[in-house]
């Protein structure tokens, strides 16, 4: 390859606007990668803790002490969503069981609503930044390939200026060109394949939290029809 159709020289040779659009092709590919790494370790963590709390949960521990031992946590932080899920419902089921005049179905409805309210919550989190992925995937291709279009466009304008076409005339023009496009694809792929994969962890995910919200309710369902609160 000759200097002059080197990848670098043609990319400071494009015309401004498709210097632009591999700008911005650049920049949707950096930011792509930064919400690839975040939502890889945000995911990676709330799978971890959302077992470990599992684990404890069905462990036989109380299910006060559980509670006490993450309200009495030094940083104040509620780890998974499974906490988020136990720590809303507990409360409430605490808060209307003591109150007078609550029956048992509204106490259990106070707790569901508590806990859907929680859910929302926590989906919320893990899927943030998943429609940005998704915007970069799907549109980066149509943005390479405007670069393409207005740089093959320049390239047979240029032809109506010479005498004498050839190849050696336009190549140039359409190789540049043709960068655009491969900018494009370059930053769409990833995106496209961490958000199928993103997306899909998360509704695994959330159907664990949804499981764990089932089965909590009745326990804590349970637990009144006992008087009490179950282990």
């Amino acid at each position: 390859m000759t200097e002059s159709l080197s990848v670098w020289a043609l990319i400071m040779d494009a015309s401004l606007l498709v210097q632009a659009v591999m700008a911005l092709l650049v920049l949707a590919s950096v930011v792509s990668w930064v919400v690839i790494f975040q939502r890889l370790i945000l995911l990676r963590n709330a799978r971890v803790e959302l077992a470990a709390f599992e684990d404890e949960f069905w462990s036989g521990a109380d299910l006060r002490q559980i509670y006490r031992d993450i309200a009495e946590r030094e940083d104040k932080r509620i780890g998974s969503g499974g906490e988020q899920l136990f720590v809303a419902g507990f409360r409430e089921f605490t808060r209307l069981s003591r109150s007078r005049g609550a029956d048992n179905e509204m106490v259990m409805q106070g707790v569901q609503r508590a806990m859907r309210v929680a859910l929302v919550r926590e989906e919320e989190r893990v899927a943030s930044h998943l429609p940005l992925l998704a915007t970069i995937g799907s549109t980066s291709p149509y943005v390479g390939l405007f670069g393409t279009v207005w740089g093959i466009m320049n390239s047979f304008r240029q032809l109506a200026t010479v005498s004498q076409a050839s190849l050696a005339t336009v190549a140039p023009g359409i190789s540049e060109a043709l960068i655009a496009t491969a900018m494009g694809l370059f930053a769409a792929i990833p995106a496209v394949i961490a958000y199928n994969r993103f997306a899909a962890e998360v509704d695994v995910l959330m159907n664990r939290y949804d499981s764990f919200a089932e089965e909590f309710s009745s326990i804590l369902h349970r637990s009144l029809a006992a008087g009490g609160v179950a282990k």
